[in-house]
C-alpha cells in the first residue's frame, strides 16, 4: 500500500517554519552558554547569536583538530606521503616577518635540488599569512605519463604568529611526492636557520 500524501496548508507550513526557528534559536544560545559566550537567558539576535555560537565552536574544532602546531594552516593526513607540515621558531618576534618574507622572496625561480623547476608563485599574502604555489618542470616521465605531461602543482600555506611560523606544504594530486614538499622546506628552513631560526625538518 501506498501511504496518502497530505497536503498542508500554507499556514501550517508558517506555523511549522517558525516552530523549527524557534528551536534551532534555542539550541544556539544552549550553545553560547557551553561556549561562556552568553546566558541562555540573555537576549540575542538570531544574526549574532549564529555568529558567536559557530565561530566558538569552529575554533574548537580547529583546536581538537590539529593540536599543537600548525593548527592555522591545516595538518597533513595520516602516513601522508605528500604533504609535510610543522613550525619553525624566529629568534626574534620583532624580524620574524621581515626575515622570513625574504627567505621566501629569494627561493630560486629555476627551483633548486631538482625540485620545482617550473618556478612558483605568491598567491596571496599579508604580513602575517602566505599561500604560494610551485610547480615541476613538467619534463619528468610522471608528469608526461601521470599527468598529460603538465607541470605537478604543490601549495605551500604558512601562518605566521609572533615567532612562530606554521607551515604546510602538499601536493594536489598524487599519493606521493617522491620527497618534494621535503625537499623544498629543507631548503627554506636551511635559509630561516642562517638568519638565527629554530628550523627543523
Amino acid at each position: 500500500f501506498v501511504r496518502p500524501i497530505s497536503v498542508t496548508s500554507g499556514a501550517a507550513n508558517r506555523s511549522t517554519f517558525r516552530h523549527l526557528l524557534s528551536e534551532m534559536q534555542r539550541v544556539v544560545l544552549a550553545l553560547l552558554a557551553l561556549f561562556g559566550g552568553a546566558s541562555a537567558w540573555t537576549p540575542v539576535s538570531r544574526r549574532a547569536a549564529l555568529s558567536k555560537a559557530f565561530g566558538a565552536a569552529g575554533a574548537a574544532a580547529a583546536v581538537v583538530a590539529a593540536p599543537g602546531t600548525a593548527s592555522a594552516v591545516g595538518t597533513c593526513k595520516k602516513d601522508s606521503n605528500n604533504c609535510i607540515a610543522g613550525s619553525f621558531k624566529a629568534a626574534s618576534s620583532a624580524e620574524a616577518g621581515a626575515q622570513l618574507k625574504s627567505v621566501l622572496d629569494a627561493y630560486p625561480q629555476a627551483g633548486q635540488a631538482d625540485v620545482d623547476g617550473g618556478g612558483w608563485q605568491f598567491v596571496s599574502e599579508s604580513d602575517s599569512a602566505y599561500k604560494l604555489e610551485f610547480k615541476s618542470s613538467g619534463k619528468g616521465n610522471m608528469a608526461k605519463f601521470f599527468n598529460g605531461g603538465k607541470p605537478f602543482i604543490d601549495d605551500l600555506e604558512i601562518d605566521l604568529a609572533g615567532d612562530t611560523a606554521n607551515f604546510k606544504s602538499a601536493s594536489r594530486v598524487g599519493d606521493s611526492d617522491f620527497g618534494v614538499n621535503k625537499a623544498r622546506m629543507s631548503y627554506i628552513a636551511k635559509e630561516l636557520r642562517a638568519k638565527g631560526w629554530d628550523a627543523k625538518i
